[in-house]
């Protein structure tokens, strides 16, 4: 059955498409979101996506350019489906919510071009959302371009990172995901670097947020952009550029048989209805079989961060592995070049003295090849699947838990190939995974339980190379929730109490407790040294023995972009609640805390100074909490 509309929103449909063909309109199941596709005059296929019977979304484009067929024009839509819901429900270990339920109307529209070749467009509107892919059947389909376009209305704002330009930074590393964000600017603004814009990409359109990503990542498809330009506010899908490859392989998706590109996903409604949204993961495809048991989210000590590479040696690496035992931790990192500086036969000591500890271990790698400058090792023993599965066995018997992969090359089809296989046969012989230096997930998480965590953040490691990092990164901290951490786990390895060397902390230790809560990884990699957390009260100590690994739900309660943030986080009947305050001065929140469930809570609070902590009682009504300058609070209640 067709679904309806209200008529304030069938207006202000019918003057985004004066001039539609067969236009046809798919709304949410609670009808507050609708989106209308149809052929303009000239034959180009848009869309426009209302809420409430108000624009999001303008008129804007749809389409791809193939070899030997173009879809980005010249189009009619031979026939539109009707609408039929789609249900799912999954489990994932790594995200905001463990169990989710998803909802959605989905519309597959049927275009042909001039020489009556034919595409699928398929379109879903959930209450959180829309998000839309393309289906081209045939023997081969090699991908030029896409016309996809996001068009907003020019008072909107924007909060976008921009892509590093390819080959840049050191070795030669970029892009990595690793620039700091543009917050607020005009819709239009160009990107400072050719390269465009990196998902997730956040915009206030009026009342309504909208964060636009991709999912449904399988390997055959490049990652995906935004353009460098958008004039008009007008935002347009861009790839990869020309180095971002695996060495020898494709840029761009060149499919044999049917292509199917990832979905675009455009999450929206109010901020705690996008913050609270599973859209990322909910359009991924269902995870592949993997030992439930071997899934175990939690947290690890990790020497570099602090200490560099001198401290990758079995000696310092013991010491760490104590301190995760000390402190309930389930993980111990050992960084690079741990194969020259220990070897393998000690790292099975390691592993063994570690076990005896109920501790695992993990390993970095590096996964370059010829793309970058980079000399860490282990490096090229993964590049093809002979070799990972040679080496990921010997790990295995080992007794290693896990490894971390390093230095990738960009978004290129096969470079995304080369993530996906290295996910496969690390999941075959039973191992975790994180990247680093690396694209966004795009819900690659839980299609591959066994993917922890990815980086793709300018994370801790930064502040310690340079004091102008350290001095924006509260701000780039506050964020991260609302726009890299939303829906993928991130590894940016937070947390210092103590001091980062060379560098002035700007950060109160309330700041760095809360980070711990706030941000989303599988595993959660602290930077903090055993000389450093003895400098923190027993108090403190206590709730990270005892912090949850993985989060059962989530309860966005106050934030703006880049300024301060609270978010309430459940792990069985447990509350935790974490807030931020990136400002200059003083912030003094108000919450009502009732969904709690309990009568009181403890909250650890910053104290008089920068790097003193305080512990007082919390009732768990409504609450009134001041954070201090660069700071933070965790209210825990049981």
């Amino acid at each position: 059955m067709k679904l309806t509309l209200n008529q304030s929103l069938a207006a202000v449909l019918a003057l985004a498409f004066p001039l539609a063909h067969g236009a046809t309109t798919v709304a949410s199941p609670d009808q507050r979101i609708s989106v209308t596709i149809g052929a303009v005059k000239g034959g180009q296929l848009q869309y426009a996506v209302a809420r409430d019977g108000k624009p999001v979304l303008l008129p804007s484009a749809l389409g791809l350019r193939l070899a030997g067929a173009d879809f980005s024009g010249k189009l009619a839509i031979a026939s539109a489906a009707p609408a039929t819901a789609v249900r799912d429900s999954y489990e994932i270990a790594t995200a905001k919510k463990r169990h989710v339920s998803y909802a959605a109307n989905e519309q597959v529209l049927t275009v042909v071009n001039a020489k009556k070749q034919s595409m699928d467009v398929v379109f879903r509107v959930s209450n959180d959302g829309v998000a839309f892919r393309y289906i081209v059947k045939g023997a081969r389909n090699k991908v030029l371009g896409e016309a996809t376009s996001f068009a907003f209305d020019k008072s909107a704002k924007a909060w976008l990172q921009p892509a590093a330009m390819a080959q840049s930074g050191w070795a030669n590393v970029n892009p990595s995901y690793e620039e700091h964000y543009l917050r607020e600017i005009p819709v239009g603004t160009p990107a400072p670097m050719k390269a465009g814009w990196v998902f997730p990409a956040l915009f206030r359109s009026g009342d309504t947020w909208v964060a636009i990503t991709e999912a449904g990542m399988d390997g055959s498809y490049h990652a995906s952009r935004l353009e460098t330009l958008s004039p008009g506010g007008v935002y347009r899908i861009g790839g990869p550029q020309a180095p971002e490859v695996f060495t020898g392989g494709a840029l761009l998706a060149d499919v044999k048989g049917a292509l199917v590109t990832p979905w675009r996903v455009v999450a929206l409604g109010a901020l705690p209805t996008v913050m609270e949204s599973t859209l990322g993961t909910d359009l991924a495809a269902p995870a592949i079989k993997f030992d439930a048991a071997k899934v175990k989210p939690g947290h690890a000590a990790w020497s570099w961060a602090l200490l560099k590479d001198d401290a990758t040696v079995y000696d310092v690496q013991k010491k760490f592995i104590d301190y995760a035992a000390d402190m309930q931790w389930d993980y111990s990192l050992i960084d690079a070049d741990w194969d020259r500086k220990i070897g393998y036969e000690k790292l099975a000591e390691l592993v063994a003295y570690a076990r005896g500890k109920n501790v695992g271990v993990l390993v970095w790698y590096n996964s370059s090849g010829a793309w970058n400058k980079t000399e860490y090792t282990p490096k090229g023993v993964l590049l093809n699947k002979a070799q990972r599965v040679k080496e990921f066995a010997r790990l295995r018997d080992i007794g290693v838990k896990g490894v971390k992969i390093d230095f990738f090359a960009g978004d290129g089809a096969s470079m995304m190939a080369y993530y996906v296989d290295l996910l496969k046969d690390a999941a075959d012989a039973g191992l975790l995974v994180n990247f680093h230096g690396a694209t966004l997930p795009r819900g690659l998480s839980r299609t591959y339980p066994n993917l922890m965590s990815a980086e793709a953040i300018r994370g801790l490691e930064f502040t310690t190379f340079d004091q102008a990092d350290e001095n924006v990164v509260a701000r780039h901290a506050a964020m991260i929730p609302f726009t890299r951490n939303l829906f993928d786990p991130m590894d940016f390895t937070p947390m210092v109490f103590g001091d980062i060397p060379k560098i002035k902390r700007t950060t109160r230790n309330g700041f760095e407790l809360a980070e711990a809560v706030l941000f989303l990884s599988g595993i959660q990699h602290f930077a903090e040294t055993p000389d450093g957390m003895a400098t923190a009260p027993d108090y403190v100590k206590t709730l990270l023995r005892e912090l949850p690994g993985s989060w059962d739900e989530v309860k966005f309660l106050d934030g703006y972009p880049g300024s301060y943030v609270a978010i309430a986080r459940k792990a069985g009947t447990s509350w935790y609640v974490a807030g931020i305050n990136a400002e200059d001065t003083d912030k003094t929140i108000t919450l009502d805390l009732g969904f709690t469930g309990k009568a009181n809570g403890v909250l650890i609070n910053d104290g008089a100074t920068e790097r003193a902590f305080t512990r007082a009682d919390i009732a768990a009504g409504k609450a009134i909490i001041t954070m201090k300058p660069q700071g933070g609070f965790v209210a825990v209640f049981k």
